[in-house]
C-alpha cells in the first residue's frame, strides 16, 4: 500500500529524468544500488542486491524483466537540491519494448559499458534508441575493477562503433563503488532538465500501468505539461473515458503518496479505474475542463513474433488464466493473446511474445503469481500461405496449416542476425549460422572483436540457437536481431500420430531438410513417456500421407508358455496364436490416453 510523505517543492529546472541502458549482465541493476545507496534511499535494514528489481523471478536470474522508477533527492557540494527519477530498464532484446517505454520518461541515459566484453549487440540498438529519441547519453563504463577490465579499449569502441567520444565517458564500478559521485555530478552538468509549463493545460503520458486489488489500475505517468493532484477531474484521450483522481504520488521504489504531480514530473496516479481495458500504455491523461490540444503520439505497438498455445492442466482453471493474462498484459504491454482450442489439450490461449524468453518470464510469471499449472505448445512464428486460389493468409498455429495440394508457396519471417564476439570463435559460430541456413551479409572487425551480419529465417534461432552460441563462444557471444520481412521456404507441416489417431497439439511447421530429424526426436520422445498398454502402441510422424519416423511403445506380455515345461512344440504355438488373436482384438477396441506428462516432455525439449 502507499505510505504518506512530505513533498519535496518541485523546481522543474532541479529535476532530472534519466534511465539506465547496457546490454544483459552488464551491471545496470548493482550500479543503481550503488547510486541508491550514495543517496540515502536505502536504509540498513531495506538494503539487499538488486533493489530496483522487484519481481523474485528478476532476483533468482539475475536479469532485469521490468523497468521500474525511483524518485531519489541529490544535493550537490554547494549546497543546490535536485530531484532524479531513475529508471532501471532491461538488458535483454526479448524486453526492448520496456526500454523504449522508459525513454519517453526521460531526458537522457547513463548508457552501461562493461569493461571486460567492450560494447556488445544490445548495447548498439539501446544507444541508436535514445539517439532517435533526442536524448543525452552519459557513457559509463563499468566494472573497471575486474582482472580482465580494458577501459580504455571499451571507450574506443563506443566512439568507433557509436560515435560517442572517448573522452566523455566515466568510469565506474558498480561493485566496488567507484566512479558514483562523477556519474551523479554528471547527470546534473549533461543531462537537460525537462521542459514543460506548469500552468498549462494538462498533459501526462502513460508509459506504464499495474493493477492493484484495491485501488483499481495504477497508472505510471510522465507529466509533460500542466499539474494533477486529487479530486481533479482528468481524461484517458485514447478510451474517452473521465475519472476522479484518488491519489497521486512518486516511488520509492514504492508508492509514495504526494500532494501533486507538476509539469516534469515522474509518478502514478490512482483514479478508481476497475476495467483494465481503459487504461492503455501510451494513451494521454488530460483534464476534463482544460484539455490539451494534442496527445502525446503514444508507442508503436509491440509485435509479437513468437507464438506459443497456454493451456490449463486443469480445465477449471480456464476462467482464472484468462483473469491472469488481462492484469499481466496490463502489466507487459508486449504480448498479446487470443482464445483457442484444442482437441487434446481443451480451452487454452494463443498467445505472442517477443521472444522465447520473454515466453519463458511469461509463463513463470503465471505459474507464480496467480498460482496457475499450464503446459505450453512449441512456439512457432508467423508464416505468410499463398493458396492454389490466389487466396493469402497468415497463420501461426500448426492446426490451422492447410493441406498440401491446397498450397502455391509457404514464406517465412526472415531476420537481420547481428552477432558481436572475440575473433577467436568466428569459425565456429559460422558453421553454426550456416547450420541454421543463415547466408552472411558482412563481417566487420572491429579491434579484437567481430560483428557478423547475417540473414537467417527466424525459426531458426527459436530454440536452442542462443544456447549454443554461447557455449560455442564460452559466454562471449551476443546477439540482437531485427525484422527483415518474408522470404519462400521449402516448409512441410510434420503431424505426430498415436495409434493412428493425430495428437494436433504436437504439430510443427519445420523446413524440408529438417522434417525428418525432428519428427524422430519427437516420436522417439513420446515412446519414452506414454504408458505401455495390453498392445503395441504405434506413435508415427506423418508430411501429408507419407510416415517419415516411427517408433512403437512395446505391449505388456503375458508369459503363456510358462506352463509348457515340455511336450510337443504344436501345444506352444497354439497358445502363442491365441495370445496373437486377444492382441489383435484388444487393438481394435483399446484406446489410448496421452497422459498431460507426456506433452510437457515433448514440448519442454530443446526442438
Amino acid at each position: 500500500m502507499p505510505v504518506r510523505l512530505r513533498g519535496v517543492t518541485h523546481r522543474p529546472d532541479h529535476v532530472r529524468n534519466f534511465s539506465i541502458i547496457a546490454h544483459v549482465d552488464h551491471g545496470k541493476s548493482t550500479l543503481a544500488d550503488r547510486i541508491l545507496e550514495r543517496l540515502g534511499a536505502m536504509g540498513e535494514r531495506d538494503k539487499r542486491d538488486q533493489t530496483l528489481d522487484t519481481l523474485e523471478l528478476e532476483r533468482e536470474r539475475g536479469i532485469t524483466i521490468k523497468s521500474t522508477p525511483i524518485r531519489l533527492q541529490y544535493t550537490r557540494e554547494n549546497g543546490e537540491e535536485y530531484t532524479f527519477n531513475l529508471i532501471d530498464t532491461p538488458g535483454h532484446v526479448d524486453f526492448n519494448y520496456e526500454v523504449s517505454r522508459s525513454l519517453a520518461a526521460c531526458e537522457g541515459v547513463l548508457l552501461l559499458v562493461d569493461a571486460s566484453q567492450g560494447v556488445e549487440a544490445q548495447t548498439i540498438v539501446n544507444a541508436y534508441l535514445a539517439i532517435d529519441n533526442n536524448l543525452e547519453i552519459v557513457p559509463v563504463i563499468n566494472k573497471i575493477d575486474l582482472p580482465a577490465a580494458d577501459p580504455e579499449n571499451a571507450a574506443k569502441e563506443l566512439e568507433d562503433v557509436i560515435g560517442i567520444p572517448a573522452s566523455d565517458a566515466v568510469l565506474a564500478s558498480g561493485k566496488a563503488g567507484i566512479g558514483i559521485p562523477e556519474i551523479l555530478e554528471a547527470v546534473v552538468e549533461r543531462i537537460p532538465p525537462p521542459p514543460g509549463d506548469p500552468d498549462a493545460p494538462l498533459k501526462a503520458l502513460i508509459f506504464d500501468s499495474f493493477y492493484d486489488a484495491y485501488q483499481g489500475v495504477i497508472l505510471f505517468v510522465r507529466v509533460l505539461d500542466g499539474t494533477v493532484q486529487a479530486k481533479d477531474q482528468i481524461v484517458l484521450m485514447n478510451a474517452d473515458r473521465t475519472f476522479e483522481v484518488d491519489k497521486v504520488g512518486t516511488f520509492s521504489p514504492g508508492l509514495v503518496v504526494g500532494q501533486e504531480l507538476s509539469a516534469g514530473a515522474v509518478g502514478w496516479v490512482a483514479a478508481g479505474i476497475k476495467d483494465i481495458h481503459d487504461a492503455q500504455v501510451g494513451d494521454t491523461l488530460t483534464g476534463r475542463e482544460r484539455r490539451t490540444a494534442e496527445p502525446f503520439p503514444g508507442f508503436k505497438p509491440a509485435q509479437p513474433v513468437v507464438f506459443s498455445g497456454l493451456y490449463p492442466t486443469d480445465t477449471e482453471d480456464y476462467r482464472k488464466l484468462r483473469d491472469a493474462l488481462e492484469k499481466l498484459k496490463l502489466n507487459d504491454a508486449a504480448f498479446t493473446f487470443e482464445p483457442e482450442t484444442s482437441e487434446a489439450l481443451g480451452f487454452g490461449f494463443r498467445c505472442g511474445f517477443l521472444g522465447l524468453l520473454h515466453a519463458e518470464i511469461i509463463q513463470e510469471r503465471l505459474e507464480r503469481e496467480y498460482d496457475l499449472d499450464l503446459i505450453a505448445t512449441a512456439p512457432a512464428v508467423v508464416y505468410r500461405v499463398t493458396l492454389t486460389n490466389g487466396e493469402i493468409f497468415e497463420t501461426q498455429n500448426p492446426a490451422e496449416f492447410p493441406t498440401r495440394d491446397r498450397i502455391k508457396l509457404v514464406e517465412e519471417p526472415y531476420i537481420k542476425l547481428s552477432i558481436m564476439l572475440p575473433e577467436d570463435y568466428v569459425g565456429p559460430v559460422m558453421q553454426l549460422l550456416q547450420e541454421r541456413r543463415g547466408s552472411m551479409i558482412t563481417m566487420n572487425y572491429l579491434g579484437k572483436r567481430v560483428e557478423l551480419l547475417y540473414e537467417v529465417p527466424f525459426a531458426e534461432i527459436l530454440y536452442d540457437f542462443h544456447d549454443r552460441l554461447k557455449s560455442i563462444s564460452r559466454g562471449y557471444a551476443s546477439m540482437d536481431y531485427e525484422q527483415i520481412g518474408y522470404r519462400e521456404g521449402e516448409l512441410r507441416k510434420v503431424d505426430i500420430m498415436v495409434q493412428g489417431d493425430v495428437v494436433d497439439a504436437l504439430a510443427v511447421i519445420v523446413h524440408e531438410d529438417k522434417a525428418y530429424s525432428l519428427g524422430r526426436k519427437i516420436v522417439d520422445k513420446m515412446a519414452e513417456v506414454i504408458p505401455r498398454q495390453m498392445f503395441p502402441v504405434p506413435v508415427q510422424a506423418v508430411i501429408g500421407g507419407k510416415i517419415i519416423a516411427r517408433a512403437t511403445v512395446k505391449a505388456y506380455r503375458k508369459d503363456v508358455l510358462a506352463k509348457c515345461y515340455g511336450g510337443d512344440i504344436s501345444r506352444k504355438k497354439k497358445l502363442l496364436e491365441k495370445q496373437k488373436k486377444g492382441r489383435a482384438r484388444m487393438k481394435q477396441i483399446g484406446t489410448v490416453e496421452v497422459p498431460q506428462e507426456a506433452f510437457l516432455a515433448v514440448l519442454s525439449t530443446d526442438e
